[in-house]
């Protein structure tokens, strides 16, 4: 029994919701959000709140009710509000700036590493140390989070590198003495 697809996902003011066929379209104050759902689930926009319901109780139709629920109610989170996730650049000489649609980051290689910003994201860089990666959609700010977190992943003995800003790395001891 999916207790996450049971949950009417609620409308805020402003938010408009159409769909079509299986294809929900989002649109709010902050852009507009489209995207394809599973055509097994029932989906029943009200006036105020959004409900999804199931053909069977079987386990695929459990999992895909809880994901679809999920899905609508990040758009309209997405649209309203917007969603953000903070990384730190740690090591000296390690850098960050932004300069149009690309970041370029220095981060102790030969060069520098230059990455073009995906269409619906914004990166704001403070300190040259601290950035936050910011848009609608969920996923595509996880996916340039990720990204920018892989060209220099944190490593465990100096804690050099980026990471996200409530991760914890585990450190380790380096050489033992004699």
């Amino acid at each position: 029994m999916s207790r996450i697809g049971k949950l009417p996902v609620a409308i805020p003011a402003g938010v408009k919701i159409s769909l079509d066929g299986n294809t929900m379209t989002v649109v709010g104050p902050k852009g507009t959000l489209t995207q394809d759902l599973h055509e097994r689930m029932t989906i029943a926009v009200e006036t105020d709140q959004i409900n999804v319901t199931r053909p069977s109780d079987s386990k695929d139709d459990s999992a895909l009710h809880g994901l679809t629920r999920a899905l609508i109610n990040n758009m309209v989170i997405g649209v309203t509000a917007g969603f953000q996730k903070d990384l730190e650049i740690n090591g000296v000489g390690y850098r960050a700036e932004i300069s149009g649609k690309q970041l370029t980051l220095s981060l102790g290689y030969s060069h520098p590493v230059v990455y073009a910003l995906p269409e619906g994201i914004t990166v704001e860089v403070e300190k040259q140390t601290k950035l936050s990666v910011k848009g609608i959609d969920k996923q595509l700010v996880g996916s340039a989070a990720a990204k920018i977190r892989s060209f220099r992943k944190p490593e465990p003995y100096k804690g050099k590198g980026i990471k996200y800003v409530d991760e914890h790395i585990v450190r380790k001891a380096g050489k033992a003495g004699k």
